[in-house]
Protein backbone atom coordinates (compact mmCIF):
# COMPACT_ATOMS: atom_id res chain seq x y z
CA UNK A 1 0.00 0.00 0.00
CA UNK A 2 1.39 3.37 -0.78
CA UNK A 3 -0.11 7.01 -0.25
CA UNK A 4 1.34 10.23 -2.21
CA UNK A 5 1.92 13.57 -0.47
CA UNK A 6 -1.75 14.46 -1.65
CA UNK A 7 -3.56 11.76 0.20
CA UNK A 8 -6.20 13.16 2.22
CA UNK A 9 -4.88 13.78 6.21
CA UNK A 10 -8.26 12.23 7.37
CA UNK A 11 -7.46 8.87 5.41
CA UNK A 12 -3.69 8.67 7.28
CA UNK A 13 -4.94 10.42 10.15
CA UNK A 14 -7.49 7.31 9.85
CA UNK A 15 -4.37 5.08 9.72
CA UNK A 16 -2.57 5.86 12.55
CA UNK A 17 -4.85 6.07 15.20
CA UNK A 18 -3.39 3.39 16.98
CA UNK A 19 -0.31 2.17 17.36
CA UNK A 20 -1.76 -1.43 16.21
CA UNK A 21 -4.36 -1.85 13.65
CA UNK A 22 -7.60 -3.94 14.62
CA UNK A 23 -7.19 -7.21 12.89
CA UNK A 24 -9.48 -9.61 12.06
CA UNK A 25 -10.13 -12.48 14.26
CA UNK A 26 -7.72 -15.99 12.57
CA UNK A 27 -7.41 -18.89 13.15
CA UNK A 28 -3.64 -18.84 12.24
CA UNK A 29 -2.87 -17.66 15.61
CA UNK A 30 0.96 -18.03 14.67
CA UNK A 31 0.93 -15.12 12.41
CA UNK A 32 3.08 -12.36 13.47
CA UNK A 33 2.05 -8.80 12.57
CA UNK A 34 3.64 -5.74 12.87
CA UNK A 35 3.07 -3.32 15.43
CA UNK A 36 2.91 -0.02 12.72
CA UNK A 37 2.38 -1.31 9.12
CA UNK A 38 5.47 -0.34 7.21
CA UNK A 39 3.76 0.81 4.18
CA UNK A 40 5.88 3.27 3.09
CA UNK A 41 9.38 3.56 1.20
CA UNK A 42 11.93 6.18 -0.01
CA UNK A 43 14.39 5.99 -2.77
CA UNK A 44 18.32 6.41 -1.91
CA UNK A 45 20.12 5.99 -4.88
CA UNK A 46 19.71 2.41 -6.12
CA UNK A 47 17.98 1.41 -2.56
CA UNK A 48 14.54 1.43 -1.30
CA UNK A 49 14.64 1.68 2.64
CA UNK A 50 12.18 3.24 5.00
CA UNK A 51 11.42 6.39 5.51
CA UNK A 52 13.59 6.07 9.06
CA UNK A 53 16.43 4.11 10.10
CA UNK A 54 18.07 3.27 13.38
CA UNK A 55 21.47 4.69 14.43
CA UNK A 56 23.40 2.55 16.01
CA UNK A 57 26.39 4.90 17.79
CA UNK A 58 25.70 3.59 21.04
CA UNK A 59 26.00 -0.04 20.15
CA UNK A 60 29.86 0.15 21.28
CA UNK A 61 30.55 3.78 23.17
CA UNK A 62 30.94 3.64 26.75
CA UNK A 63 32.02 7.12 26.84
CA UNK A 64 28.99 8.70 25.79
CA UNK A 65 26.37 5.87 25.62
CA UNK A 66 27.54 3.59 28.60
CA UNK A 67 27.96 0.74 26.28
CA UNK A 68 28.20 -2.82 28.41
CA UNK A 69 29.00 -5.98 26.46
CA UNK A 70 26.04 -7.14 28.94
CA UNK A 71 23.54 -4.79 26.64
CA UNK A 72 23.75 -7.05 23.52
CA UNK A 73 21.03 -9.30 23.97
CA UNK A 74 18.24 -6.20 24.47
CA UNK A 75 20.04 -4.88 21.28
CA UNK A 76 19.48 -7.76 19.34
CA UNK A 77 15.89 -7.16 20.10
CA UNK A 78 16.06 -3.96 19.21
CA UNK A 79 17.05 -4.81 15.94
CA UNK A 80 14.46 -7.73 16.01
CA UNK A 81 11.85 -5.44 16.71
CA UNK A 82 12.71 -2.95 14.30
CA UNK A 83 13.02 -5.22 11.32
CA UNK A 84 10.11 -6.99 12.27
CA UNK A 85 8.04 -3.39 12.07
CA UNK A 86 9.34 -2.46 8.82
CA UNK A 87 12.73 -0.69 9.16
CA UNK A 88 15.46 -2.06 6.78
CA UNK A 89 17.98 0.35 7.19
CA UNK A 90 20.98 1.16 9.63
CA UNK A 91 23.86 3.10 10.46
CA UNK A 92 27.20 2.40 11.45
CA UNK A 93 30.69 3.15 11.54
CA UNK A 94 33.71 1.50 11.52
CA UNK A 95 34.83 3.87 14.30
CA UNK A 96 31.97 2.87 16.52
CA UNK A 97 33.48 0.50 19.44
CA UNK A 98 37.30 1.46 19.99
CA UNK A 99 40.03 -0.28 21.91
CA UNK A 100 39.09 -3.84 22.95
CA UNK A 101 35.60 -2.53 21.32
CA UNK A 102 36.58 -1.61 17.84
CA UNK A 103 34.23 -2.61 14.91
CA UNK A 104 31.68 -3.20 17.78
CA UNK A 105 28.70 -1.99 15.93
CA UNK A 106 29.54 -3.21 12.68
CA UNK A 107 30.03 -6.76 13.88
CA UNK A 108 26.17 -6.89 16.37
CA UNK A 109 24.99 -5.73 13.14
CA UNK A 110 26.51 -8.36 11.22
CA UNK A 111 25.65 -10.92 14.28
CA UNK A 112 22.02 -10.38 14.13
CA UNK A 113 21.50 -10.27 10.61
CA UNK A 114 22.85 -13.81 10.46
CA UNK A 115 20.84 -14.99 14.26
CA UNK A 116 17.52 -13.25 12.48
CA UNK A 117 14.25 -15.88 12.19
CA UNK A 118 12.32 -14.03 9.55
CA UNK A 119 12.01 -14.22 6.28
CA UNK A 120 14.83 -14.67 3.95
CA UNK A 121 13.71 -11.89 1.72
CA UNK A 122 13.02 -9.88 4.54
CA UNK A 123 16.81 -10.09 6.18
CA UNK A 124 17.71 -9.79 2.05
CA UNK A 125 16.40 -6.37 2.02
CA UNK A 126 18.38 -5.02 5.30
CA UNK A 127 20.40 -1.83 4.27
CA UNK A 128 23.93 -1.19 6.23
CA UNK A 129 25.03 2.22 5.84
CA UNK A 130 28.20 2.51 7.17
CA UNK A 131 30.65 4.89 7.36
CA UNK A 132 34.69 4.74 7.36
CA UNK A 133 37.02 7.09 9.32
CA UNK A 134 39.10 9.88 7.69
CA UNK A 135 42.01 8.46 10.07
CA UNK A 136 45.57 10.11 9.25
CA UNK A 137 46.82 7.34 9.02
CA UNK A 138 44.49 6.47 5.54
CA UNK A 139 46.28 8.19 2.80
CA UNK A 140 45.71 6.57 -0.13
CA UNK A 141 42.30 5.13 -2.76
CA UNK A 142 43.62 1.37 -1.75
CA UNK A 143 43.86 2.48 1.98
CA UNK A 144 40.17 3.07 2.26
CA UNK A 145 39.04 0.45 0.85
CA UNK A 146 41.09 -1.61 2.64
CA UNK A 147 39.02 -0.11 5.20
CA UNK A 148 35.92 -0.78 3.61
CA UNK A 149 36.54 -4.69 2.74
CA UNK A 150 37.39 -4.62 7.08
CA UNK A 151 33.91 -3.29 7.67
CA UNK A 152 32.49 -6.10 5.30
CA UNK A 153 34.50 -8.62 6.97
CA UNK A 154 33.29 -7.77 10.65
CA UNK A 155 29.96 -7.95 9.65
CA UNK A 156 30.15 -10.78 7.32
CA UNK A 157 28.29 -9.21 4.39
CA UNK A 158 28.81 -9.63 0.36
CA UNK A 159 28.24 -6.08 0.14
CA UNK A 160 27.79 -3.14 1.80
CA UNK A 161 24.38 -0.95 1.20
CA UNK A 162 25.99 2.75 1.18
CA UNK A 163 29.83 3.31 2.13
CA UNK A 164 29.86 6.41 3.26
CA UNK A 165 33.20 8.72 4.18
CA UNK A 166 32.83 9.47 7.69
CA UNK A 167 33.67 13.64 7.27
CA UNK A 168 36.05 15.65 5.05
CA UNK A 169 39.51 16.51 6.06
CA UNK A 170 39.30 19.31 3.85
CA UNK A 171 39.74 21.74 6.72
CA UNK A 172 42.99 20.19 7.98
CA UNK A 173 44.95 17.86 5.00
CA UNK A 174 43.41 18.30 1.81
CA UNK A 175 45.43 16.13 0.12
CA UNK A 176 44.19 13.50 2.09
CA UNK A 177 40.45 14.26 0.71
CA UNK A 178 41.21 13.69 -2.73
CA UNK A 179 42.44 10.23 -1.93
CA UNK A 180 39.85 9.55 0.34
CA UNK A 181 37.54 10.29 -2.82
CA UNK A 182 39.57 8.09 -4.82
CA UNK A 183 38.96 5.32 -2.36
CA UNK A 184 35.07 5.63 -2.30
CA UNK A 185 35.24 5.47 -6.53
CA UNK A 186 37.31 2.13 -6.02
CA UNK A 187 35.30 0.33 -3.13
CA UNK A 188 31.86 1.44 -5.78
CA UNK A 189 33.42 0.32 -8.58
CA UNK A 190 34.47 -3.02 -7.07
CA UNK A 191 31.45 -3.93 -6.22
CA UNK A 192 32.50 -3.40 -2.69
CA UNK A 193 29.01 -1.14 -1.41
CA UNK A 194 25.42 -0.57 -3.37
CA UNK A 195 26.24 3.15 -3.29
CA UNK A 196 28.13 5.77 -1.88
CA UNK A 197 27.29 8.54 0.57
CA UNK A 198 29.40 11.24 2.70
CA UNK A 199 28.92 12.49 6.12
CA UNK A 200 29.42 16.24 7.67
CA UNK A 201 29.90 17.75 4.17
CA UNK A 202 29.19 21.65 4.25
CA UNK A 203 27.44 22.71 1.16
CA UNK A 204 30.21 24.01 -0.87
CA UNK A 205 32.37 20.26 -0.43
CA UNK A 206 28.93 18.83 -0.79
CA UNK A 207 29.00 20.49 -4.54
CA UNK A 208 32.62 19.51 -4.75
CA UNK A 209 32.91 15.89 -4.14
CA UNK A 210 29.08 15.10 -6.37
CA UNK A 211 31.00 17.16 -9.53
CA UNK A 212 34.15 14.78 -8.73
CA UNK A 213 32.18 11.77 -8.34
CA UNK A 214 29.54 12.36 -10.99
CA UNK A 215 33.07 12.85 -13.43
CA UNK A 216 34.12 9.18 -12.49
CA UNK A 217 30.88 8.00 -13.29
CA UNK A 218 29.89 7.27 -9.41
CA UNK A 219 26.36 8.77 -8.29
CA UNK A 220 26.39 10.48 -4.58
CA UNK A 221 23.16 9.03 -3.44
CA UNK A 222 23.27 10.22 0.21
CA UNK A 223 24.54 13.21 2.15
CA UNK A 224 24.55 12.50 6.35
CA UNK A 225 24.20 15.57 8.58
CA UNK A 226 22.65 16.85 12.15
CA UNK A 227 19.55 18.13 11.10
CA UNK A 228 16.87 18.56 14.00
CA UNK A 229 14.75 21.30 15.31
CA UNK A 230 17.87 21.98 17.18
CA UNK A 231 20.26 22.28 14.45
CA UNK A 232 18.33 23.91 11.47
CA UNK A 233 20.22 26.89 10.94
CA UNK A 234 20.90 28.70 7.74
CA UNK A 235 23.90 26.29 6.76
CA UNK A 236 22.19 23.07 7.14
CA UNK A 237 19.02 24.32 5.45
CA UNK A 238 20.94 25.08 2.61
CA UNK A 239 22.79 21.56 3.08
CA UNK A 240 18.90 20.49 2.36
CA UNK A 241 18.14 22.58 -0.95
CA UNK A 242 21.31 21.50 -2.43
CA UNK A 243 20.40 17.92 -1.54
CA UNK A 244 17.29 18.37 -3.01
CA UNK A 245 18.26 19.76 -6.58
CA UNK A 246 21.34 17.14 -7.06
CA UNK A 247 19.18 14.18 -6.16
CA UNK A 248 20.82 13.49 -3.03
CA UNK A 249 18.80 12.07 -0.29
CA UNK A 250 19.61 13.50 3.55
CA UNK A 251 19.80 11.43 6.10
CA UNK A 252 18.88 13.77 9.24
CA UNK A 253 21.62 12.05 12.61
CA UNK A 254 20.88 13.26 16.00
CA UNK A 255 17.30 14.14 15.34
CA UNK A 256 16.61 13.98 19.18
CA UNK A 257 19.42 16.67 19.53
CA UNK A 258 21.46 13.84 21.60
CA UNK A 259 18.48 13.64 23.82
CA UNK A 260 17.53 17.14 24.60
CA UNK A 261 14.02 16.90 22.35
CA UNK A 262 12.56 13.83 24.13
CA UNK A 263 11.14 16.20 26.59
CA UNK A 264 13.10 13.56 29.67
CA UNK A 265 15.45 16.15 30.73
CA UNK A 266 15.48 19.61 32.38
CA UNK A 267 17.85 22.25 33.58
CA UNK A 268 17.75 20.80 37.32
CA UNK A 269 17.39 16.86 35.57
CA UNK A 270 19.97 16.26 33.30
CA UNK A 271 22.05 13.24 31.83
CA UNK A 272 25.30 11.85 33.46
CA UNK A 273 28.47 12.65 31.64
CA UNK A 274 29.53 15.23 28.68
CA UNK A 275 25.87 15.06 27.59
CA UNK A 276 25.09 16.75 30.97
CA UNK A 277 27.76 19.94 30.47
CA UNK A 278 25.76 20.54 26.83
CA UNK A 279 22.65 20.39 28.11
CA UNK A 280 23.71 23.06 30.81
CA UNK A 281 23.91 25.31 27.84
CA UNK A 282 20.83 24.68 25.49
CA UNK A 283 18.01 23.50 27.87
CA UNK A 284 17.17 26.55 29.57
CA UNK A 285 16.18 28.52 26.46
CA UNK A 286 14.27 25.63 25.38
CA UNK A 287 11.04 25.77 27.06
CA UNK A 288 8.82 27.52 23.75
CA UNK A 289 9.87 24.62 21.32
CA UNK A 290 9.60 21.83 24.39
CA UNK A 291 5.85 23.98 24.74
CA UNK A 292 5.18 23.17 21.02
CA UNK A 293 5.99 19.73 20.76
CA UNK A 294 3.92 18.41 23.91
CA UNK A 295 1.17 20.49 22.59
CA UNK A 296 1.49 18.97 19.27
CA UNK A 297 1.97 15.92 21.08
CA UNK A 298 -0.76 15.70 23.29
CA UNK A 299 -3.12 16.63 20.37
CA UNK A 300 -1.77 13.86 17.80
CA UNK A 301 -1.95 11.40 20.74
CA UNK A 302 1.76 11.05 20.03
CA UNK A 303 5.19 11.43 21.81
CA UNK A 304 7.40 14.63 22.20
CA UNK A 305 10.28 12.35 20.35
CA UNK A 306 7.94 10.83 17.94
CA UNK A 307 6.82 14.80 17.02
CA UNK A 308 10.10 15.62 16.49
CA UNK A 309 10.98 12.98 14.70
CA UNK A 310 8.20 12.97 12.11
CA UNK A 311 9.50 16.76 12.04
CA UNK A 312 12.29 15.46 10.32
CA UNK A 313 10.70 13.02 8.13
CA UNK A 314 8.24 15.94 7.06
CA UNK A 315 10.73 17.69 6.05
CA UNK A 316 11.80 15.51 3.51
CA UNK A 317 15.16 13.78 5.34
CA UNK A 318 15.31 10.08 6.52
CA UNK A 319 16.29 10.35 10.41
CA UNK A 320 17.87 7.68 12.26
CA UNK A 321 17.50 8.32 15.68
CA UNK A 322 19.98 5.86 18.19
CA UNK A 323 18.66 3.04 20.14
CA UNK A 324 19.85 1.17 22.78
CA UNK A 325 16.68 -0.34 24.32
CA UNK A 326 13.41 -2.08 23.06
CA UNK A 327 11.42 0.69 24.85
CA UNK A 328 12.93 3.28 22.86
CA UNK A 329 12.84 1.51 19.69
CA UNK A 330 9.13 1.09 20.26
CA UNK A 331 8.75 4.81 20.90
CA UNK A 332 10.61 5.43 17.77
CA UNK A 333 8.61 3.76 15.32
CA UNK A 334 5.23 5.58 16.97
CA UNK A 335 7.30 8.56 14.36
CA UNK A 336 5.95 6.60 11.18
CA UNK A 337 2.95 6.27 9.83
CA UNK A 338 1.70 10.03 9.80
CA UNK A 339 2.81 13.38 8.81
CA UNK A 340 2.70 16.71 10.57
CA UNK A 341 0.25 19.13 8.95
CA UNK A 342 1.92 22.25 7.43
CA UNK A 343 0.16 24.71 10.27
CA UNK A 344 2.29 22.13 13.21
CA UNK A 345 5.45 22.58 10.95
CA UNK A 346 5.39 26.04 10.89
CA UNK A 347 4.34 26.47 14.64
CA UNK A 348 7.41 24.49 15.62
CA UNK A 349 10.03 26.03 13.06
CA UNK A 350 8.68 29.41 14.47
CA UNK A 351 9.42 27.94 18.44
CA UNK A 352 12.62 26.56 17.11
CA UNK A 353 13.56 30.28 15.83
CA UNK A 354 12.63 31.16 19.74
CA UNK A 355 15.68 29.62 21.37
CA UNK A 356 18.17 31.13 22.13
CA UNK A 357 21.23 28.47 21.61
CA UNK A 358 21.20 25.83 18.94
CA UNK A 359 23.07 22.40 18.82
CA UNK A 360 26.54 22.69 18.90
CA UNK A 361 27.96 21.62 15.11
CA UNK A 362 30.16 18.77 14.68
CA UNK A 363 33.36 19.90 14.05
CA UNK A 364 34.04 18.02 11.49
CA UNK A 365 31.72 19.94 9.12
CA UNK A 366 33.26 21.72 6.17
CA UNK A 367 31.96 24.70 4.62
Amino acid sequence: MAFSNSTPAACITCLSSSNRFALPSSPIKSLKFPLFWPWQRVKVGPLTVSPMGFGTWAWGNQLLWGYKQSMDSELEQVFNLAVENGINLFDTADSYGTGRLNGQSEKLLGKFIREFRGEKRIEDEIVIATKFAAYPWRLTPGQFVQACRASRDRMQIEQIGIGQLHWSTANYAPPQELALWGGLVAMYEQGLVKAVGVSNYGPKQLVKIYDYLKARGVPLCSAQVQFSLLSKGEVQMEIKNICDSLGIRLISYSPLGLGMLTGKYTPSRLPSGPRGLLFKQILPGLEPLLVSLREIAEKRGKTVPQVAINWCISKGTIPIPGVKSVKQAQENLGALGWRLSSNELLQLDCAAQQSPRRMIQNIFQTK
